[in-house]
């Protein structure tokens, strides 16, 4: 998984670097917990009026896209909601695909 993969931007928002590298970071640690294989990943930033819109977008492997979006005051908290957003995703489609759970039609019927 290399930051390739990743990008992180805003039209109209000047985002640090250090937000660049901590979201990078946190979309790789959600990535590799739950199914493992980022195929891309990205955050865009909107301002709208006095608070900041982010959307997270994230495809994992053969995976349907996952995408969540989250506003707040501030750029970091609207980011974190929206990774929550995308990491609750994740998490229900990596319980729907273990093997120990029974699949309605498995077994033939």
């Amino acid at each position: 998984m290399s930051d390739e993969n990743i990008t992180v931007g805003s039209a109209n928002v000047q985002l640090g670097a250090g937000f660049a590298d901590q979201a990078k970071a946190q979309i790789r640690a959600a990535a590799e917990k739950y199914l493992g294989d980022l195929t891309m990943a990205s955050v865009h930033v909107t301002r709208e009026g006095t608070s900041f819109r982010c959307s997270v977008h994230m495809q994992m492997g053969g995976i349907k896209m996952m995408s969540g979006a989250a506003q707040a005051k501030e750029v970091p908290l609207a980011f974190r909601g929206a990774l929550a957003k995308v990491e609750k995703q994740l998490r229900r489609t990596k319980r729907e695909l273990r093997e120990d759970k029974p699949r309605p039609g498995a077994d033939g019927l």
